[in-house]
């Protein structure tokens, strides 16, 4: 094959200006402008084309995105290109190629998303694989950064177990190959890597392995593919070597079949040798790439960053990180690495983040590693009563992930309280998995706005609904800077239209009628949810 610059087919470049009627707010776009959503009552705009996030502003990329808008009441706004939008004034605005403008059978939220899936993204019909969803999920990221080994993976997993928690996912993080792109364990760190596999499924933990679409400059994997054509070029012809947050790369380019296939091979090989269940691919994202790139497809950054995601539905155990205009596909779409705070960046940025995935058409969320993914200042001392808190948001969550060992940085207190949290989660797993099946189904999020149940609900989204029957409303502050959360902390909670009874450990059990706003006494180990009766 030989490769070419063109561009996709030049589209109608058009402008939408649309009023904006008292008490209409709309969501969608980008993941990381989650808590800002809805949009409506302040200004707001985002570029979905532009590569925010480069290296000197890496909180700043489109991360997981796609060219929908959502309205409350029934509208959706649509494009198979990039567009950029802005919110002011009383008026959507919206700027970019062959715009679409759709109408729900009502006006709610809930009918624009059924009428946007249905006409644009419609779902696959399956989900990632089950254990993705029975288990937590354990990642070595924090415990192991850049160095995991064979007997550091197995020490960490046995550790989690004999701490009392269940079997999961394991997901072994960066650096088991010895480069980018040559997908072989490294020997001197994995001497036996079939055992380790063996044993981890012995405990009844699938195993998946970290990979990039990227290959390191001079290695034996880059010296095989480099005459193949399967790397990106820069338009003079040279390989296109691009820093990332690990290093200095070449790419692959994932328009080409046989880029995809030999990847794939490679993949595959580790299934079929050492008995791996799935991949956890990272990057790919919009800010990897650059517009005027040389590949097979004549691809744009957001082709790239979608051409990773299709790779990856060849495999039922994944997680990403990164998609462009993906919904509906099967895939386990983690949060950005978050840090350990309080604020909208760390845990109070989990809920609104996660909503606006599922209203994107990404259902099977993962709201990042408990206690904060970020590994810069994760060896500073943990915060105790923080990682409890992270744990209760997540353990409600389609999907949960550890990387800290709680056993390692709580206290006894603090780890029974996780446990618990766990506990709950394997409680309700038959409501989970029931929302997991209907997601594949119908492409419906699993976790929810208020607003889909109440289209005039204002926010801030602070709590969620799983389905339409539970709601969930976890302590998201501290009791104070200085101490632990005992007694004489509340909780204040919305209540959507329906018949609402508490549930946890405590409550008061009178059945509620919502919309309607309630204060609850709670404490460190306090994790309000409702059941809709």
């Amino acid at each position: 094959m030989t490769e070419r610059t063109a561009r996709p087919p030049a589209l109608s470049l058009g402008v939408l200006s649309l009023e904006l009627p008292a008490g209409e707010r709309w969501w969608g776009g980008a993941v990381p402008d989650g808590g800002v959503m809805p949009f409506g009552d302040r200004p707001h705009h985002r570029d979905l084309a532009v590569n925010a996030g480069l290296l000197d502003d890496p909180t700043g990329g489109a991360n997981q995105s796609a060219p929908l808008l959502l309205s409350n009441r029934g509208r959706y706004v649509w494009s198979d290109r990039p567009f950029a939008f802005t919110v002011t004034g009383g008026r959507l605005q919206v700027q970019g190629p062959d715009l679409v403008v759709g109408q729900g059978a009502e006006p709610t939220l809930a009918a624009a998303f059924r009428a946007a899936s249905a006409a644009h993204f419609p779902p696959a019909g399956r989900a990632p694989a089950r254990a993705m969803f029975t288990g937590p999920q354990y990642n070595t990221w924090i415990e192991m950064p850049f160095a995991p080994t064979q007997r550091k993976v197995l020490d960490y997993v046995r550790g989690m177990l004999d701490a009392g928690l269940p079997p999961g996912p394991v997901m072994i993080d960066d650096l088991w190959a010895q480069d980018y792109g040559s997908w072989q364990f490294d020997r001197s760190a994995f001497p036996d890597p079939t055992a380790m596999v063996a044993q981890l499924h012995d405990w009844g933990c699938p195993v998946l392995l970290w990979v990039v679409p990227f290959i390191s400059p001079d290695s034996r994997a880059f010296r095989a593919v480099r005459p193949r054509g399967l790397l990106i070029r820069r338009p003079s012809g040279r390989i296109a070597i691009r820093e990332w947050w690990n290093g200095f790369s070449a790419m692959l380019d994932l328009t080409n079949p046989a880029a995809v296939d030999w990847l794939c091979g490679e993949l595959d090989a580790l299934r079929d040798e050492h008995g791996i269940d799935g991949f956890k691919f990272d990057a790919g994202d919009l800010r990897d790439y650059r517009s005027d790139d040389v590949t097979l497809g004549g691809a744009e950054p957001v082709d790239l960053c979608q051409a990773w995601a299709e790779l990856g539905q060849r495999y039922a155990y994944n997680e990403f990180r990164a998609c462009w205009r993906s919904g509906g596909a099967p895939l386990a779409q983690r949060l950005h690495d978050k840090p350990a705070t309080w604020d909208e960046r760390g845990l109070g940025s989990l809920i609104p983040e996660s909503i606006a995935q599922g209203l994107i058409g990404h259902p099977f969320s993962c709201p990042d590693m408990i206690g904060g993914g970020d590994l810069w200042g994760a060896e500073d001392e943990v915060d105790q009563e923080l990682f409890v808190r992270y744990a209760q948001v997540a353990a409600l969550h389609p999907m949960m992930q550890f990387s800290r060992a709680p056993h390692r940085v709580l206290d006894a207190e603090h780890l029974a309280i996780v446990r618990a949290a766990v506990a709950l989660r394997e409680r309700l797993l038959p409501d989970l998995l029931a929302l997991v099946d209907h997601a594949a189904r119908t492409g419906e999020p699993i976790l929810r706005p208020l607003a889909w149940l109440d289209p005039d609900d204002p926010g801030p989204a602070d709590q969620f609904l799983l389905g339409s029957d539970l709601l969930v409303a976890p302590v998201l502050q501290p009791a104070s800077p200085h101490s632990v959360p005992t007694r004489g902390q509340t909780r204040s909670i919305r209540l959507p239209p329906g018949r609402w009874q508490a549930q946890w450990d405590g409550a008061d059990r009178t059945v509620l009628a919502g919309p309607t706003r309630i204060t609850v006494p709670v404490d460190l180990s306090t994790l309000p949810w409702f059941r809709r009766v």
